[in-house]
């Protein structure tokens, strides 16, 4: 198992160049199950994620030639099982789901796995499935999906956004006979992504970005040639590392328009922030001012970026409070954060983080991706040596994180224990 040794103190400059997103991939790559023949997929990040759903499209019958461009070749699916060896490990695994029921008119999948950040239960999934005519039965750990008449469109009401939720029953819903309507659905950029890529295979979606999408069924989809978006999470957590290192970094690729939220509150903590065309510049001279954030839905603060501002705010002057609306149990990475000096306190879903000096190398374990992206940061700018273990959860979503982050300036390496 590879570790991180990072040793602290550097001041980061230079350029950096931001990836394809994980989570416009996975569900673009499960969407080519809709279209029989070749779909071509450009910027596709190495990540171990993406191998995983790889492996899983593979065990449907689906084969693929190529890596960062992809082909993917759903002519000859032949399953419709998604066993638990490899949905255990990633939960997007369960959006093979709803293009399954749509494309076979049945699927059996494994109750997902991944990070253990929260519940994150499928049973919203499950009841737009029935909504659509779906039957639906939960036996041994499996989802079992039967729709054997085919799809037909109904209104779909969440109880809250979902982000797998939506993009799962749009797939399902695009070959539904008939007109779905989707209401409170999520509009991160990776669903309008996922609907963009659908509509360019022929689909009938209106309503991408807002909170209702409005389906027309159609017969088929066609295979189609697309490139994935730029990871704006992986862009956040450069531009923290930039801000926490008083470094100067440009960001090339950068969907700073899917950041308003997050750079809102960068700016104010005393990062400069400036947009030139693709390319963001990010710099601070000045102290880290104190900053209270609340993570919420897309357009709002995203709870994939509240780890690494929690660093930030580990180093500035003054209190802040960061308060987690969206999962449960998304403070694992404080004990780890205090181990190296750190001042918070967790209160119920509110993290009270008093602003230090320095922070300090040490021994520290990733418990899930953003946790790992966090104590990345942390050990930037700690005193002395910090060793982070169980580092295959960064590799699930940052791909190779401690190059780009050694051509910047920082002292970093990964060895094998």
């Amino acid at each position: 198992m590879d570790k991180i040794i990072i040793e602290g103190g550097r001041r980061l400059t230079g350029e950096v160049v931001i990836s394809g997103a994980k989570n416009a991939a996975l569900p673009c790559l499960a969407a080519a199950i809709l279209a029989p023949g070749i779909c071509r997929f450009h910027n596709i990040p190495n990540l171990r994620d993406i191998v995983t759903t790889k492996k899983l499209l593979a065990n449907l019958g689906l084969t693929f030639e190529g890596d960062s461009s992809l082909q993917v070749d759903a002519s000859n699916l032949a399953d419709h099982v998604a066993p638990y060896e490899l949905v255990k490990t990633m939960r997007a695994s369960v959006l093979v789901l709803g293009p399954l029921v749509a494309r076979l008119g049945k699927a059996k999948v494994s109750l997902p796995g991944g990070c253990a950040i929260g519940a994150r239960p499928v049973n919203m999934h499950l009841k737009a499935l029935e909504d659509l005519g779906v039957s639906i039965k939960l036996e041994h750990g499996y989802i079992y999906a039967d729709a054997p008449d085919g799809l037909k469109g109904a209104t779909i009401v969440f109880d809250q956004p979902t982000v797998t939720g939506t993009e799962n029953i749009l797939m399902a819903a695009v070959m539904a006979k008939g007109q779905t309507i989707m209401k409170n659905v999520a509009r991160e950029p990776e669903v309008s992504e996922l609907a963009g890529l659908l509509n360019q295979m022929g689909a009938n979606i209106v309503g991408a970005g807002g909170p209702e999408l409005v389906i027309e069924g159609v017969e088929g989809l066609y295979p189609v040639e697309h490139t994935i978006m730029s990871d704006r999470i992986e862009a956040g957590t450069y531009m923290v590392a930039a801000a926490l290192t008083g470094g100067e970094v440009t960001i090339k690729r950068c969907p700073a328009e899917y950041l308003g939220a997050f750079i809102e509150k960068l700016v104010k903590s005393g990062t400069e922030v400036i947009t030139l065309g693709d390319a963001t510049l990010v710099r601070r001279t000045g102290p880290i001012k104190s900053v209270d954030i609340k993570t919420t839905p897309y357009p709002g603060f995203p709870t994939d970026m509240q780890a690494q501002f929690m660093v930030l705010m580990s180093l500035a002057n003054g209190l802040s409070v960061l308060s987690e609306t969206i999962f449960e149990n998304r403070f694992m990475h404080v004990s780890e954060l205090r181990r190296m000096g750190a001042d918070i306190v967790v209160e119920g879903r509110n993290a009270i983080v008093r602003g230090q000096k320095g922070l300090s190398g040490a021994p520290v374990m990733a418990t899930d991706l953003r946790a790992s992206a966090s104590l990345v940061l942390a050990g930037l700018v700690a005193t002395g040596t910090t060793e982070i273990s169980r580092v295959y959860h960064l590799d699930r979503g940052y791909e190779h994180i401690e190059k780009k982050l050694a051509a910047l300036g920082a002292q970093i390496s990964r060895i094998q224990e």
